[in-house]
């Protein structure tokens, strides 16, 4: 029986892989949507087999340790998390492959080359790694920013287009957690819609990248695990706000409410 694959190993099968898929064109795209629009799909930045074994991983995680939120957050003006997630530190204790791949120099080399700066692990280490799972209609993550520059995240399952789930975004936008002003940005800008399938990868601005998830309309399953990295600046940066609901449902700035209807309870 052969032994399983080393972190250099997944090293080595990463940087072949993409050396094979980023040439130089592919390279210059990619970054101008980046750029542009604060988002980028890239499927292709790990082979399927990786892809395979990541959500067998993520799959069992949510088995074992989902924890439901179902909250309103002030600091994005009361938008609303309603989902399941596993927190970073379970993800980070017994998530092996992905704690491997979080730690990838030739993962962290792609996102470097698309972004244009070095990505490192989150100071905050609830931030590094977040699992969520929408299943019910009404399920969503609403309107929002992130602490940290990217998120490099990994679409598990998702529903038919026609039942909600996409991702929607409006780039080059600032987060002012006492004043979000939220609707302000949705009327001044054009909110763009993306659409995804199993399998699919993609990266994210999210300190300057407003977005959500469409609200499910029926039950289905969005499983998306999430990995959160910091730009150079990002590292001197102080965390604000009381806002860190997916480790404490009862942050202070949390509303905890009635499941896909905004009431509080």
């Amino acid at each position: 029986m052969s032994a399983p694959p080393s972190p250099q190993d997944h090293d080595r099968i990463i940087r072949e892989h993409t050396a094979r898929w980023l040439d130089a064109r592919t390279l210059f795209d990619l970054r101008n949507r980046f750029q542009r629009d604060g988002f980028v799909l890239v499927s292709d930045i790990v082979p399927d087999e990786l892809k395979r074994d990541v959500r067998a991983e993520v799959m069992g995680l949510l088995d074992q340790h989902a924890e439901r939120r179902d909250l309103l957050l002030k600091t994005t003006g009361d938008t609303p998390r309603f989902m399941s997630v596993v927190r970073s530190e379970i993800i980070a204790e017994e998530g092996e492959l992905i704690t491997t791949l979080y730690a990838c120099d030739a993962l962290k080399s792609v996102i470097e080359r698309i972004g244009g700066e070095a990505p490192h692990p989150c100071t905050a280490k609830d931030e590094e790694f977040l699992i969520t799972r929408q299943e019910r209609p009404g399920d969503t993550h609403g309107w929002h920013w992130g602490d940290f520059t990217f998120a490099l995240i990994w679409i598990i399952e998702t529903p038919d287009l026609e039942h909600g789930g996409m991702l929607q975004c409006v780039p080059h936008t600032r987060w002012d957690k006492a004043n979000p002003q939220i609707n302000r940005y949705l009327c001044a800008n054009p909110i763009t819609t993306y659409g995804f399938v199993p399998g699919d990868i993609y990266l994210l601005r999210t300190d300057t990248t407003l977005h959500r998830t469409v609200p499910l309309s029926r039950d289905g399953l969005r499983i998306i695990l999430n990995m959160t990295f910091a730009s150079e600046r990002d590292l001197r940066r102080d965390l604000t706000g009381a806002d860190r609901w997916w480790e404490d449902e009862e942050a202070e700035a949390a509303t905890q409410v009635e499941a896909g209807t905004g009431t509080r309870a």
